[in-house]
């Protein structure tokens, strides 16, 4: 019971640190990737990952990033992503192809934050964006690399924060 006692507050110091470490941070979410077949670390081109927010604030303009976590093995130094998203209305509000550089392209060393073999980047994909009405959002993701099966791909994502403002 004591053991209890002093884990449970620092848990809850914890997690109330971790909710509060961004007051602008409107959504995020990440999507573990896998095969067909059930292979770790594959992002198959028919394996679109779509997530959804809400945005209350129209008067405000939010910064949409993409979160990508790869493998050390990724065989390509860039991802290409094509990225649509969808209005609450049901409406495409922008279409968009976006390269994204996971390795540097002459020395081959890893971008991004890592640990061991996993890097992860979060890579401003749609800034100062504004979205017109309030409601529900789509945003799907669509790996564009011409592979049936991009392997070293771990994980993508979606976070929105509203934009500060001195950017």
């Amino acid at each position: 019971m004591r053991f209890l006692s002093r884990i449970l507050p620092a848990w809850g110091i914890g997690l109330l640190l971790l909710t509060a470490c961004d007051p602008n941070q409107v959504f995020e979410k990440n999507i573990d990737l896998k095969s067909p077949a059930g292979d770790p670390y594959v992002w198959a081109v028919q394996d679109k990952p779509t997530f959804e927010f809400d945005i209350a604030d129209t008067t405000q303009r939010y910064q949409v990033y993409f979160n990508i976590r790869n493998a050390a093995d990724y065989e390509y130094y860039n991802l290409y992503v094509k990225q649509t998203l969808w209005g609450p209305d049901g409406k495409v509000i922008s279409r968009r192809l976006h390269q994204m550089l996971l390795l540097d392209p002459k020395t081959g060393e890893p971008r991004g934050n890592g640990t061991g073999d996993i890097y992860d980047h979060q890579i401003l994909a749609l800034p100062n964006q504004q979205f017109r009405q309030v409601g529900r959002y789509r945003i799907m993701l669509e790996q564009y690399m011409r592979q049936d099966q991009l392997r070293g791909i771990m994980a993508v994502g979606v976070r929105v924060a509203k934009r500060a403002a001195e950017q």
